[in-house]
């Protein structure tokens, strides 16, 4: 029997959670979309938990992850910064190793299930 996986691999920083799945989602659909209000909306969040989930994360990082563009005649947005990008990347990349680590001892759990 093969088994599933469902890892949340969570980054914590002091009290907050600096980074987690929902916050990676979040990062990819503001760098989708250009825009906090719209992420919120393709993910059925609302814009003031986006807002406040950004406001974490830029928190807790060093440089902020996400930089607000005010509007004006072009109008807002937002978008990843440097930061970011890279901050969406590693957390990527650290889940990717997590995942292969639970495969690789699978089978002996599998093993121990009914």
């Amino acid at each position: 029997m093969a088994l599933e996986f469902d890892l949340k691999l969570r980054l914590v920083h002091g009290d907050e959670v600096a980074m987690g799945p929902g916050k990676a989602a979040l990062l990819e659909a503001i760098d989708r979309t250009g825009s906090i209000s719209a992420a919120a909306r393709s993910m059925n969040m609302s814009y003031r938990r986006a807002w406040l989930l950004v406001e974490v994360m830029n928190r807790c990082f060093a440089q902020p992850v996400v930089a607000r563009a005010v509007g004006g005649a072009h109008g807002g947005g937002a978008h990843l910064t440097p930061t970011g990008g890279l901050v969406l990347a590693e957390f990527r990349k650290m889940e990717a190793v997590a995942l292969a680590a639970a495969q690789a001892h699978g089978a002996g759990m599998a093993r121990l299930l009914k």
